[in-house]
């Protein structure tokens, strides 16, 4: 008979797993509690957390939701992130090179297991703001180039007047 507090964790790795689109492997050997605790709040403000559960059993949770299995051995922390993987990997990237104590596993990313190198592939991709930005400026400049256009003739007429204008004040 599985012990309960074995049982206890499996439901709450099911339940991070249920409430997350991904999730990070990280070993989070030789750091402090007082940076643990830092790099915790700051995957809190990205939108993710970061927990510490046996592998055993985060194994078992992934074969019960029928996701990929990943291979990973010991002391590694699970950082599960609710919507932007890109927000939650940069706090990694920056906190692994703050502290060089951090390195990448491996992740789970929309249903496939991702290497360490293309876990941390997602910390170099632009974040959800910068790529809205990039959106509306590809969306603004042609309707500003536009804009310009049909402002062109209106424009010009107002320079024909001013010069006329200025042509019968100088004589």
């Amino acid at each position: 008979m599985p012990n309960s507090k074995n049982v206890e964790m499996l439901a709450k790795v099911k339940e991070s797993l249920d409430n997350s689109k991904g999730v990070f492997f990280i070993d989070y050997r030789g750091l402090t509690v007082k940076e643990t605790q830092e790099l915790r709040r700051k995957l809190t403000a990205a939108g993710a957390h970061m927990k510490v559960y046996k592998n055993n059993i985060v194994k078992i949770a992934l074969e019960q939701a029928e996701m990929p299995v990943a291979d990973v051995a010991g002391t590694v922390a699970y950082v599960f992130y609710e919507n932007d993987p890109v927000a939650a990997a940069k706090v990694i990237k920056e906190e692994s090179k703050a502290l060089k104590k951090i390195e990448w596993l491996g992740a789970i990313a929309d249903g496939q297991s991702l290497s360490a190198d293309e876990a941390k592939a997602y910390a170099e991709l632009p974040s959800r703001d910068e790529l809205m930005a990039q959106l509306v400026y590809v969306i603004a400049s042609p309707l500003s180039g536009i804009a310009q256009v049909c402002a062109g003739p209106a424009r010009g007429l107002a320079t024909v007047l001013d010069a006329i204008a200025d042509q019968k004040n100088a004589a």
